[in-house]
């Protein structure tokens, strides 16, 4: 039997965070200095469609899908994983990212408000996928290490 230990929507949050201040925030101050063509933005009240969530939303897929974290879940210790604790892939990945990088507010709301307590965002629901602890241990299985005594 596995255990999984469902991270926490705090720590969810900050890696976030990380993540858009490590990949959104450049992003952001790059596209100022696009030319006009390049530029995009759409943005009718809970939808948001611009060239950094575009950004963001392969970034997301490619990291995730690839090995369950972004650089902020990599700090925090989290990683995306199937219900039963396996690797996502890419197509998971996608559906999982979609939401957060273009439908950011209803996604989390739906969450917290329909699914109260299962710790998941809408498109975690409809990608089948679960944001957990890594909790992976210091020491390979079969090695102990002895630490001096202070």
């Amino acid at each position: 039997m596995v255990t999984l230990y469902l991270a926490r929507w705090e720590t969810r949050f900050w890696a976030w965070l990380i993540d858009m201040v490590l990949v959104g925030l450049p992003l952001w101050a790059l596209s100022d200095r696009l030319p006009p063509s390049w530029r995009f933005t759409i943005d009718p009240g809970l939808v948001s469609i611009s060239l950094s969530s575009v950004v963001l939303f392969l970034y997301w897929t490619l990291l995730e899908g690839y090995r369950g974290q972004s650089i902020g879940k990599m700090a925090l210790k989290i990683r995306v994983a199937g219900r039963a604790g396996e690797e996502i892939g890419f197509a998971a990945a996608a559906i999982e990212s979609f939401g957060k990088a273009f439908l950011l507010i209803p996604d989390c709301l739906i969450g917290w408000l329909a699914m109260p307590g299962s710790k998941q965002r809408l498109f975690n629901r409809i990608s089948r996928t679960v944001v957990i602890e890594t909790r992976e241990s210091e020491e390979p299985e079969g090695v102990t290490y002895v630490k001096p005594e202070d």
